[in-house]
C-alpha cells in the first residue's frame, strides 16, 4: 500500500481547493475508463509503448487485472489467453469484477464480452499439442494478452504474433506476457527472448522500461538491432519490434494484502516458494525426478565455454539433427575434444531436401572429421546421400536400434534402445564428480539447456528408456533438435572417429583431448 500511501498524503497536503481541483480532474479524466492501473509499476507497464512487454516477477502484482483493463480501455479486438481453457475462470472472474457486472459476458465454450463502445475481448485455453491452435490463424487482434505466459512455450507466443494487428486507423498493436518466473523449462525461453532484461550474464544489460528492438533472423532466433528501422541482412528485409520488461511487485498492488499473501507463498514447497517470492526468473528450478541431465551439470558446462576451441585439438565430430522442411530446425554440432561450437540452425523450406544442411556441413567441417547424421525421424537420407556425392565421410544414427550398446560405465544397466545409450553417455562426460571433473564445454545458448534438460528416463525390463520426443515436444513446443545434435556428436561421434583414426594408424589423442585438458 505504500504507493497509494504516498499519492494520499501528497494530496491532503495540498490545500481545500486545490484538493478538490485534483480530484475533479482525476475524475473528468478517467471518467470513461472501466480500469484504473495502480500507482507505481502497474502504471508503468500499462503506458509502455513496447510491442511486446513482460509484466512480471512476484505473484499479487496485478498481472491479470493489468491484461483484462487494458483490454477494456484502450483497445478493439482483444484476446486473453490461458494455457487451458480450465484456468481461464480466475482471468474472466479478475474482468468481471472491474466492469462491475457479467451482463455483457457470453460463456460456453468460447467466452468473450462485448464492449459498449463495439469491441470484443476473447477468452481462450490453447489446450493443444505444441501450443497451436490452427482456428487462431486469420483471426486479427489488436491486443493479445498472454496470462502465465512461462507456462506456454515459445512457438505458441510466435504464432500469436502472427496475427496480432488491426484495419482500424490510429489503434495500437501490442502484446502483453503477464507471468510468475518460470518453475519447469518450458518457461525458459523467457529468459533469452528478455534476455536483456533477466539475464543476469547479459553483455548489454537494460533498465525496466527500457524499449529494445529486435528482428526474427533467418535462422529464427531474436537478434538484437539498434532502432525500429528496417534493416536489410543478406538480401533480405526485416522489420523490427520493441520489446521491455517491467517487474511485477506485490507492494504497488493495494488490493492485496502482501503479508497474508506471503504467508501463504511461504507454504508452498521448495524451490517453488523461493522462485515465486524472489520473482527472479534466473533462479534454479528443482529438477525432474527422473530428468536424464542434471540443469546444474548444463549450467557448469555453460560457464567453461570459451569462444575458441583448445589449441592442439582437431574437430573430433559433426552431427546432424535434420528437420525435413517443417517447423523445427535443423540443428548442427561440432565439437573439438569436449568442446562444442556454436550449433548452426535452420529453418523451414530451406531444409526440405537436405541440399542447405549438407551445403551448411561442408562449409563448416574442418580435419576431415566424420559427420553423423540422425536418420530415425526419415529425413536424414536425402542430406546423407548429398555429403557422400561430395566425398564426405558420414554414419547414420538411428535411434531405436536395440543391440551392441554397452552398459552405463558402472556396468549396473543396459539400455533399451541406442537414443538411451547416447543421451547417458553425455550425462556421464557432464559428471562433475568424476577423476577430474568434466571435460564438456558447452555454447551458453539457452534453447541447447533446454533441450539438454528436458528428456526423462525411466528403467524398463531391457534397460534405461527415454521419454519420447512427441512428449517432450508436449512439454517444451518442440523437438530438442539442439540437444539431440550435441548428444550424437558425442558417443556416436566419438565410435567413429576412433575407428578412423584406427584405421590409419593414428593415436586418438586428438580426437578425444580430454586427459590434455584436465592436466
Amino acid at each position: 500500500m505504500t504507493g497509494i500511501n504516498k499519492h494520499l498524503d501528497l494530496l491532503k497536503s495540498l490545500s481545500p481547493e486545490k484538493r478538490a481541483e485534483a480530484i475533479a480532474l482525476a475524475e473528468e479524466s478517467t471518467k470513461a475508463f472501466s480500469f484504473i492501473p495502480n500507482p507505481g509499476k502497474q502504471t508503468e507497464a500499462y503506458y509502455s509503448k513496447a510491442d511486446i512487454l513482460l509484466y512480471g516477477g512476484h505473484p499479487g502484482g496485478g498481472k491479470s487485472a493489468l491484461l483484462c483493463g487494458l483490454a477494456l480501455n484502450e483497445h478493439d479486438r482483444s484476446l486473453i489467453i490461458r494455457k487451458q481453457f480450465s484456468d481461464l475462470q480466475g482471468v474472466i472472474d479478475c474482468a468481471k469484477g472491474i466492469v462491475g457486472d457479467d451482463t455483457d459476458f457470453v460463456g460456453g465454450t468460447r467466452p468473450k464480452y462485448y464492449k459498449e463502445d463495439g469491441g470484443i475481448i476473447h477468452f481462450e485455453g490453447l489446450g493443444v499439442e505444441e501450443g497451436i491452435d490452427p482456428s487462431k490463424q486469420g483471426t486479427p487482434h489488436d491486443f493479445i494478452g498472454i496470462d502465465e505466459g512461462a507456462q506456454l512455450p515459445e512457438n505458441a507466443i510466435r504464432m500469436l504474433l502472427g496475427w496480432l494487428r488491426t484495419t482500424k486507423k490510429k489503434q495500437r498493436c501490442r502484446m502483453v506476457i503477464a507471468s510468475n518466473p518460470p518453475l519447469d523449462t518450458v518457461g525458459d525461453w523467457l529468459v533469452d527472448f528478455f534476455g536483456p532484461w533477466l539475464n543476469e550474464n547479459h553483455p548489454n544489460p537494460a533498465k525496466q522500461g527500457e524499449l529494445r528492438y529486435f528482428i526474427i533472423n533467418a535462422d529464427g532466433h531474436s537478434q538484437e538491432v539498434p532502432s525500429m528501422e528496417h534493416v536489410v541482412i543478406d538480401g533480405k528485409t526485416y522489420y523490427p519490434h520493441s520489446r521491455t520488461f517491467i517487474e511485477a511487485k506485490l507492494e504497488d498492488n493495494p488490493y492485496i494484502n502482501a503479508e497474508d499473501y506471503r504467508r501463504k507463498l511461504q507454504t508452498m514447497p521448495e524451490p517453488y516458494r523461493s522462485i515465486l517470492e524472489s520473482g527472479n526468473f534466473m533462479l534454479s528450478r528443482k529438477d525432474a525426478d527422473w530428468q536424464v541431465i542434471p540443469t546444474q551439470w548444463v549450467i557448469e558446462a555453460q560457464a567453461r565455454w570459451t569462444p575458441k576451441p583448445p589449441e592442439g585439438i582437431a574437430m573430433t565430430a559433426m552431427s546432424l539433427d535434420p528437420a525435413g522442411g517443417g517447423r523445427d530446425s535443423a540443428e548442427i554440432a561440432m565439437r573439438w575434444g569436449g568442446w562444442y561450437d556454436k550449433l548452426v540452425s535452420k529453418t523451414g523450406d530451406e531444409t526440405a531436401d537436405g541440399s542447405l544442411s549438407a551445403a551448411e556441413i561442408v562449409k563448416h567441417r574442418r580435419d576431415a572429421c566424420p559427420v553423423i547424421v540422425d536418420v530415425g525421424g526419415g529425413y536424414g537420407g536425402a542430406v546423407m546421400l548429398r555429403l557422400k556425392d561430395n566425398g564426405i565421410e558420414c554414419e547414420k544414427f538411428d535411434g531405436r536400434i536395440t543391440t551392441g550398446l554397452g552398459r552405463t560405465k558402472d556396468g549396473q544397466l543396459e539400455f533399451a534402445n541406442a537414443r538411451a545409450a547416447a543421451w547417458w553417455r553425455l550425462r556421464e562426460e557432464l559428471d562433475p564428480s568424476q577423476e577430474g571433473g568434466s571435460p564438456i564445454a558447452l555454447p551458453p545458448d539457452p534453447e541447447l539447456r533446454t533441450d539438454l534438460c528436458a528428456p526423462q528416463w525411466e528403467l524398463t525390463k531391457r534397460g534405461i528408456l527415454l521419454e519420447s520426443k512427441d512428449e517432450i515436444r508436449k512439454r517444451i513446443g518442440r523437438s530438442p533438435g539442439k540437444g539431440d545434435a550435441v548428444v550424437m556428436a558425442l558417443a556416436p561421434g566419438e565410435r567413429v572417429a576412433k575407428r578412423k583414426h584406427s584405421k590409419f594408424g593414428m593415436r586418438p589423442k586428438i580426437i578425444i583431448g580430454y586427459a590434455n585438458r584436465r592436466k
